[in-house]
């Protein structure tokens, strides 16, 4: 009797609401997956569309049965969305990702993902300042018009890219691909940014702070992500982990990855740029670094992480977007939900179109000699992949209008409500369309593809390229050779920049980094292997 009421005082520790609350996710997220093979096939369904229409579904079974009260299973919060949630999936965005063609058009991403998204940034601001008191929302001030345009910033493009192939369209895979991690690293910076100034003395100099500020956190981020890569790739292989056990080096990795996202939260940086070029360098260097056996657990266990972690947030937002307490809070009509939502959303596509098709057409006159246009059916896929919104959009909306103190707690509830209209409209109506739209539109005009692999020439090449651009001349041969390179290099760089600076980069890591940091060629250390057997001849 005695160790019955034990087990039965130990069980009061579990919260029964969270096990059945958690059961049910589970079981969703089995639904999910199941379903989502069932209609890998099909034109108008993908996962994330699935996964957030269960949501909804569950929601409303949970409101029904509780009789209108509430649809809460699990309370929206953003520490679990900031600190459990989207790390593994920034960090296996930039530990798969094919690192020749993003860093290829790698001023293409930076110019939509950081120069775009401050262009829609700036229009979604004015135009919600605008039209915002003719609607009846008269109680934001400036720094929530301001947090709205860097909130409808944020693009969810996995919509369009599990239609996408990295295969049969490299280029348009690779620009939205890297566009979307670095637009979702850019509003979230924009919104701290915001966040960190003081309105109250408004002067001229704001635009250059707010400027200062982005860069200072861009910048610092992307070096805290750097240095966390290198490191781990330095402790792997200089400690030889995989002497005793592969769980080890497979835990480090992990557990590094995660250090940097929290070190760079802690330091009020950005965790996902910190992560996302922690996860660049450690594909470079530590996956290299680790036994066979640990490479293929690490690719595969980050990936399932990811794919764990996306279809739970879609869930998720399915679920909370019947949370009756909410829609309750504001007492707005039907007409004012509806026209703040539809505001909301014109804005994202004139936000949208605003840098989609400049932007390109620029790059098009720069590139004109190349014979390498962004067509208008591409451009017309890269404006539509980012109209859809997703979580981050929904995090950062509870960030700024959940704590109402200070502002009208019903124009809060509108604008949260409203942007989570935006939100699943976007996500489940455009998100249906893509797949037929990108196969009537680019798929069905498409072109035998070259593999982009062709489009960087080898070191071979690119060598006798500088020897025959530095060859010297008869006249001032001597001094000709001295200066030769330095003018080849700099003539290569202009009129051949990707590959030139390809092929620097690949001399300098094969030269200075390689032997510090290992990397692709570093055979690790593993005891009864030939591997071990001959190193240990050699150390002998």
């Amino acid at each position: 009797m005695s160790h019955l009421s034990t087990l039965q005082s130990s069980s009061d520790f579990l919260s029964t609401t969270t096990i059945i609350a958690l059961t049910i996710f589970f079981s969703l997220l089995c639904a999910c997956i199941i379903i989502g093979h069932l209609l890998e096939e099909n034109r108008w369904a993908n996962e994330s569309i699935t996964a957030l229409l269960l949501g909804l579904c569950a929601g409303a079974v949970v409101l029904l049965a509780s009789k209108g009260n509430s649809s809460k299973i699990l309370v929206f919060s953003e520490d679990l969305f900031f600190l459990y949630l989207l790390p593994p999936i920034i960090f296996n965005a930039g530990f798969q990702v094919k690192k020749k063609q993003f860093f290829k058009n790698f001023t293409i991403i930076l110019l939509f993902g950081i120069f775009g998204t401050v262009i829609s940034f700036c229009l979604i601001s004015v135009g919600a300042f605008l039209l915002f008191n003719r609607i009846g929302v008269t109680s934001l001030n400036t720094q929530d018009y301001l947090a709205v345009g860097a909130i409808l910033s944020a693009t969810d493009t996995v919509c369009t890219l599990q239609v996408l192939s990295q295969d049969e369209t490299p280029f348009l895979y690779s620009v939205i691909f890297g566009e979307g991690v670095v637009n979702d690293a850019t509003s979230i910076v924009l919104f701290n940014a915001v966040q960190s100034l003081d309105f109250n003395n408004i002067d001229a100099m704001i635009s250059l702070k707010l400027l200062g500020i982005f860069l200072y956190l861009f910048f610092t981020s992307t070096i805290l992500g750097v240095v966390a890569g290198l490191l781990s790739a330095f402790i792997i292989k200089t400690l030889y982990f995989g002497r005793h056990s592969t769980d080890r080096e497979v835990a480090l990795m992990m557990i590094m990855a995660y250090l940097s996202y929290m070190l760079a939260e802690l330091l009020n940086l950005s965790g996902i740029l910190t992560v996302f070029f922690c996860g660049i360098l450690m594909s470079h260097y530590t996956w290299h670094n680790v036994t066979q056996s640990s490479r293929i657990t690490t690719k595969h266990a980050f990936a399932t992480m990811s794919f764990i972690a996306e279809t739970f947030i879609f869930l998720y937002v399915g679920m909370d977007a019947l949370d009756i307490d909410k829609w309750k809070a504001s007492s707005a009509s039907a007409g004012t939900f509806i026209a703040v939502s539809s505001t909301l959303f014109a804005l994202v596509l004139v936000g949208r179109a605003a840098f989609v098709f400049p932007l390109a057409n620029f790059i098009n006159c720069i590139r004109r000699r190349d014979g390498s246009n962004i067509a208008f059916r591409k451009q017309f896929i890269m404006w539509w992949a980012g109209l859809m919104r997703g979580a981050v959009t929904i995090a950062l909306s509870y960030n700024q209008f959940s704590n109402s103190d200070d502002k009208d707690t019903q124009d809060s509830a509108l604008m949260i409500t409203s942007t989570i209209i935006v939100v699943l409209f976007s996500t489940v109506v455009f998100g249906s369309i893509t797949k037929p739209l990108i196969e009537a539109v680019l798929l069905r005009h498409a072109k035998p593809n070259v593999s982009d692999a062709t489009d960087i020439p080898s070191l071979d090449d690119l060598r006798i390229m500088f020897i025959e651009n530095g060859e010297p001349s008869d006249r001032g041969e001597n001094q000709q050779a001295a200066a030769g390179p330095r003018r080849s290099s700099l003539r290569l760089l202009l009129t051949h920049p990707t590959w030139t600076v390809h092929y620097l980069w690949r001399k300098f890591d094969d030269r200075f980094m390689r032997p510090v940091f290992g990397g692709r060629g570093f055979v690790p250390f593993v005891p009864g292997s030939p591997t071990g057997a001959s190193n240990e001849a050699s150390r002998t």
